[in-house]
This record gives C-alpha cells, structure tokens and sequence, in this order.
C-alpha cells in the first residue's frame, strides 16, 4: 500500500538552543487538530488505494483449441490453420507462461481431447480418418514433447500412475489394456472383457474395475494388477437386470425403475449391503459426501445413508450438487434460468439450508482445491470470489479486465481464464 508521510521536522536530542514562547492555548489545540485531520485523511487514502495487481501473462490459444492445465503447465492443443483435421500441441511454463516446446501430432481427426499421466501427456482422438482406429491415444514426453507411442483405445490413470486403454465400437465388448505411459508396455490385458465398465476412483486415480457382462453377469477387478477380486450374478428379484449401475467410494448402487429401487453391493466382493424403494423412477445416483445423492423423476432429489439406505431428507427444490469442504453447494433453484440461480450451502446430513452464496458460476478446479466463483462485472471482465463453505460467505478476491469465461482455478490462485480472442490470461489472483 501506498501512505501519505507528513514531515513533522526532526527530531532532536537535548536542551533547545534558546526557548520559544508558548502560543496561546487555543492556537496550539487548532494545531494539533489540524495535524490529526490530516493524518487521519492520509490513512484513509491509502487504504483506499488498491495494491499494485501482478502482471498478467497472455498464452495464445485458438477458440477451437483444447486444453490441459496442471500445477506448473498449460498445454494447448490447436487446430493447424492450414489443415483443421490436423492438431499442433504446445506447452507453456506456469505461471509465468514462458514457451517450452511446441509439436505436431502426426494424426488426423475430428474429436479431441488432452489429459496427463505422470510424465506422459496424452491426446486422444476420436472419429480418426482411416486406416487408423476409431478412438486413438498417442503420448508424448511431458518435459519435451518427444513423440513416444500411440495405442487405440481411451486413457485413463489408475492409481499406481499406470494408462488404463479402453477400446471398441459400440456394438463390441470392450478391450482393456494397462500400459506403462513411458514407452506403452502392456502389463495386463483383458480382450473382449465386458459390455460396459465402471471405474471406482480414489485420490490418486482408479483403483478398481467393474465389468458388466450382461443379464447381471458382474465382476469386479483389481485396476493394477487386472486381479479378479469378485464375481456374482446381480439380477433384481424380480428378474431382468439393473437399469444402472454406480460407483460410491466402497458400494456398487444398481437401479431400477419399476419399481424404484436402489439396491447397493459391497465394492470387493459384491455383498449385498441394502436395498431402498423411492416412489418415482430413479434417474441417478452420486456422490454426495456423507451422503448418496439420488435423483427421482427428473426433480425429487434424495439423501441416502450409504451405511443403511436409509432416506435422510429430500427435496424438490435444488439442482445439481457438489460435495465440498464437508458440506453440499447446489443452486437454489432446479430448473436451468438466466442469470444464474443464487449458490446454496446444505447441510449432507440433513438437506437444510446453511448459507447462500449469491449468484456466482463455478471455476473449474480439483476437489482438494479452493472453491471460486466468477460472474460478469457490470463494467466488463470478471468478478472472482473464494467461496467459503463452511463461513457460508463469497469473499470477492479480484476483477479480472478483458475476460469472457472458461476460468479455472488452479495451485495458488492462479486463475487462466480466456478472452474473446480464445487465448488465455494468467491471472494471480489477490488474497
């Protein structure tokens, strides 16, 4: 901050050279309230006087483009403006967004995506131009962008750091293989091992695979080892099969719409655990916490006791949830409206409505990070506040000049947020 210093003159030590007189009382009392003013108004300004922002960093990105960020990277993935089936991968430093490196990938398509698996970057591209498969990942050195391998199939991190490829049409079984992301090393390999598969994530990516073979046919595997850890024929008991099924942390939840029921299996070896009917067909279940979060009927939303089924509280009034800090964060009202509804905080254990946060959107980020809101500022830009859950307050951080959206908060409230050109702006946000 910046302060207003009132010479006061100097400071001396000892007997005065000579005394002078003494001004009338009332002179000196106007003197000394004068001083005061103005030292007070020197306070004030200063503090009303914001701390220099830190300068902005601009990455040049395409509208088109995909992109990846990480603690300390931000990769972009470009369409070549000579050839749009083509793509161009560059990576920049965080935070100061200085250039690294920049390559080619040498396929064609039209679906993109980019993800991260150590040191591995992986693309993935789907609808590929023949001869090469339909869903294709090739990876290249995180450090240099050095071209490594390229399998088909779909990526995704397993908890040992390990690839998981899934591959197949949507006609076929599906084919996994667990590769080593340095040079593409198949450890384990299932062909053809199930209709559909379900993934079970812990903090460090998947540890556990759930194949769907059909007419309740279920196993349930080790995703490190591709170990089979259980096997059971999950059927309702009034025959058919489960209309879907979900992953919550240790339980398998398989629903059914008629009737509606929800009926959850112990993860490692399929126990059955419980099973609860909710009047109305059962869209989904989710995370919800200490909680199992279950949709009835496009509206009705319910909170499950994971250890017994039991019904905790329901309610037609929120919309989508996101478990945060120990607490619910949900829209105050279910259908999608413009502006956005006003930011709830919920109690998981009760559904009852702690806090609101006020209208803001959320800026895409990790679980374990800070949760931001961003909205339009009136003048242009965006506003970005810390949302605390647990004060059940929004504190405004920051308004960011130039920004259109797509923001996302990362390791020490960096904040990339893109312009109306399609490049990025790195902001450090002020605390």
């Amino acid at each position: 901050m910046t302060g207003t210093v009132i010479d006061l003159g100097e400071l001396r030590h000892g007997p005065d050279p000579g005394r002078l007189p003494r001004p009338p009382r009332a002179v000196g009392r106007q003197l000394r309230c004068a001083l005061v003013l103005l030292l007070v108004l020197a306070t004030v300004v200063s503090a009303a006087v914001p701390p220099p922002r830190p300068a902005a960093v601009t990455v040049p990105a395409q509208l088109a483009a995909e992109t990846l960020f990480t603690a300390d990277l931000f990769v972009v993935l470009d369409p070549d403006p000579e050839q749009p089936t083509r793509r161009r991968m560059s990576a920049f430093r965080l935070p100061d967004g200085g250039s690294l490196w920049q390559t080619a990938v040498p396929v064609q398509g039209r679906n993109w995506e980019i993800t991260a698996a150590g040191d591995t970057l992986l693309v993935t591209v789907h609808e590929v131009l023949p001869p090469e498969p339909s869903v294709l990942s090739l990876a290249f050195d995180r450090g240099t962008g050095a071209y490594r391998w390229q399998q088909p199939g779909h990526p995704t991190a397993l908890a040992d750091g390990t690839v998981l490829l899934q591959s197949g049409a949507d006609d076929e079984l599906v084919t996994l293989r667990a590769v080593d992301p340095c040079c593409g090393t198949v450890r384990w390999q299932l062909p053809d091992a199930a209709t559909y598969v379900s993934l079970r994530h812990d903090a460090r990516g998947v540890d556990r695979l759930v194949l769907h073979r059909g007419k309740g046919s279920t196993e349930v595997r080790d995703a490190i080892t591709g170990a089979a850890l259980a096997r059971a024929d999950l059927r309702p008991p009034e025959g058919g099969s489960y209309e879907s099924v979900q992953l919550v942390d240790d339980l398998l939840l398989a629903s059914q719409r008629a009737p509606a029921t929800i009926t959850a299996y112990g993860l490692d070896r399929l126990d059955r655990r419980w099973s609860t009917t909710i009047t109305g067909p059962i869209d989904f279940v989710d995370d919800c916490g200490p909680v199992v979060c279950a949709r009835r009927n496009g509206a009705e939303l319910w909170g499950l006791d994971p250890a017994t089924g039991q019904v905790r509280w329901s309610s037609d009034r929120w919309g989508w949830m996101v478990p945060h800090d120990g607490r619910l964060v949900s829209t105050a009202e279910r259908p999608v409206v413009v502006p956005p509804p006003p930011l709830v905080v919920l109690d998981p254990m009760t559904g009852r409505e702690l806090a609101e946060l006020g209208r803001w959107e959320l800026a895409r980020g990790g679980p374990d990070g800070p949760l931001v809101g961003v909205r339009p500022h009136p003048d242009g830009g965006m506003v970005v506040a810390e949302l605390d859950v647990r004060a059940g307050r929004a504190r405004v951080l920051d308004v960011l000049p130039d920004v259109t959206g797509n923001c996302q908060a990362i390791v020490g409230f960096l904040l990339p947020c893109q312009l109306v050109d399609g490049s990025y702006r790195l902001f450090r946000v002020r605390r």
